[in-house]
This record gives C-alpha cells, structure tokens and sequence, in this order.
C-alpha cells in the first residue's frame, strides 16, 4: 500500500502466507482471520475475504477491530450496505477509537451515496487526528462529486501539504482493491478535478 516493496505481488503473497500460518497455529484469534481478510481483498479474492471476517466476528462479537475489518472487507467488496451497522457497533464498542472506524463509516456512506453523512463521518476523523491524510483524500473526493470544488481543493492542498510527494498513479494501484471498479474511476476522478496528479 505505501509504495514501499520493489514487488508488490511478491510483498502480497509473502503477508499471506504469514496471516495462514498465523490462523493456522491459533484459529481461535480474530484479529488474525481480520487481516487475513483484508489481504485476500488486495487478492481480489472477496468470498475468502468475507468468511475470514465473519470469523473475526465469530471469534469476538464484542470486539471493535473485528468489526471495523469485517465492514472494510465489505465495503471493497462491494457490500457497504451490510458495512454501516457493522460500524456503528464498532463505534458503540470503543467510542474512543483512533478514527479507523469513521473513515471506514465514510467509505460505506459514499459508496451508498450518502454524501453528507460520509463527510461527517471524514470530519469526525479530523477532530480525532487533525492531520489523518486519509480523511483529508477522502473529504476532496466527496466535496468534488459534491460540485464543491473549493472545498476540494483546499483538501487537495492539505493533501499535499501533508505528504508534498502524494502520487494519484500510486493512489490509483492501491484503490485497484475494490471489486467494483466504478467505485476505483470515481475516487480518482474526483482526486483529479481537485487538483492532485
């Protein structure tokens, strides 16, 4: 995801193999099915996906992080409307959370074309952390399918501000994770009439 391997695919099917082993040598723990599930969907492999996080849920109903991944794995699955009760439990679970929860809230809100309420879900992240990168990319992709475009750009310049080498070619292989790839055109699309390259 950071750009940071020389091969990715390699990176990918090396983290699998260890999130397999790991379940393999203690089923019984949830955050390990959880990442297992979000490395299958940088796979494309979403059924697997899915069943390893209904099995972080399994494993711990009462556990926000199984919820939060569980609700991640939908929504790149093309699910979002199963994501958001996922998440409000998650939010309900641990209200003190570092703000994954929102910005997963925010990804399941705009792909159900709930505009407003992702952008409330964005903001909410950036009461939490005032320099969360993701919820600044994210608040330009909505303000710009808004028709909010001064709003996407000074989000844009945040962006930049934050990390002056952000790159939408790399974004763009990163957001390659979504089973729906209409959702992948929107967001970069967005990124682009804000102002990012």
């Amino acid at each position: 995801m950071l750009g940071t391997s020389t091969s990715p695919q390699e990176s990918l099917e090396k983290a699998i193999a260890i999130g397999q082993k790991a379940v393999a040598q203690d089923e019984g723990d949830p955050y390990g099915h959880a990442l297992l599930g979000w490395l299958y969907c940088f796979k494309r492999e979403y059924e697997k996906a899915i069943a390893e996080g209904e099995r972080a849920v399994a494993l711990n109903p009462s556990g926000a992080s199984a919820h939060s991944f569980h609700a991640l794995i939908l929504t790149f699955a093309g699910r979002p409307n199963e994501a958001i009760p996922l998440l409000k439990k998650a939010i309900r679970l641990n209200p003190l959370a570092s703000g994954q929860s929102f910005i997963i809230l925010g990804h399941a809100y705009r792909d159900t074309g709930r505009l407003e309420d992702a952008v409330s879900a964005y903001k909410k992240v950036l009461q939490l952390s005032p320099n969360n990168i993701v919820a600044h990319i994210y608040l330009a992709v909505l303000y710009g399918m808004m028709g909010r475009q001064t709003e996407a750009h000074a989000e844009a310049m945040e962006v930049l501000t934050l990390n002056p080498k952000f790159s939408l070619d790399h974004y763009e292989r990163v957001m390659s994770v979504y089973k729906d790839q209409s959702v992948k055109d929107n967001i970069i699309g967005a990124l682009r009439k804000a102002g990012l390259k």
